[in-house]
């Protein structure tokens, strides 16, 4: 909804009815989206989890401005739709924990690749360090810099 436009406003069953469909209906889809990516991220597919990212902003969009309307016109959907406000707390509840799974996913995706990036750029540095008695050493660096023999750590972005 942009700035300039006049927020919903739900004045018979009809219209009130017609509003809960439509947001239970994105609802259902920005599930959808997010089980996907989820299941896809398990996988260890995160290129091919993230391609529905922006389809996922547009419905969360979507969503945000029907809980929004929803907010707006509470009286009025419990005045003309009961059974839809009953249906639409149901719904966000079973949203509330996709939404929690997918946040626990990512959250464990990234943990687990800031462990790896840095275990590996632990035993880079670990391969360039010379020793002296089984203990670290850095040699003096007609530079002034310590480690100057150490290289550049490369990742690949296509994986």
């Amino acid at each position: 909804m942009a700035a300039s436009e006049t927020p919903l406003r739900l004045s018979d069953r009809a219209g009130a009815q017609a509003f809960v469909q439509n947001l239970l209906a994105v609802m259902s889809e920005l599930e959808s989206a997010l089980g996907r990516e989820s299941d896809g991220v398990r996988a260890g597919r995160i290129a091919e989890a993230m391609t529905g990212a922006a389809a996922k902003a547009d419905l969360a969009a979507a969503y945000t401005t029907g809980l929004e309307t929803a907010k707006a016109n509470a009286i009025a959907l419990a005045r003309f739709a009961p059974e839809g406000l009953e249906a639409l707390k149901t719904a966000q509840r079973r949203f509330a924990t996709v939404l929690e799974t997918n946040q626990q996913v990512l959250a464990t995706a990234r943990t687990v690749s800031e462990g790896l990036i840095k275990a590996l750029a632990e035993e880079v540095g670990k391969a360039h360090t010379p020793t002296v008695y089984g203990r670290p050493s850095h040699s003096p660096s007609p530079y002034g810099r310590a480690g100057a023999n150490s290289g550049p750590l490369i990742l690949s972005r296509s994986l």
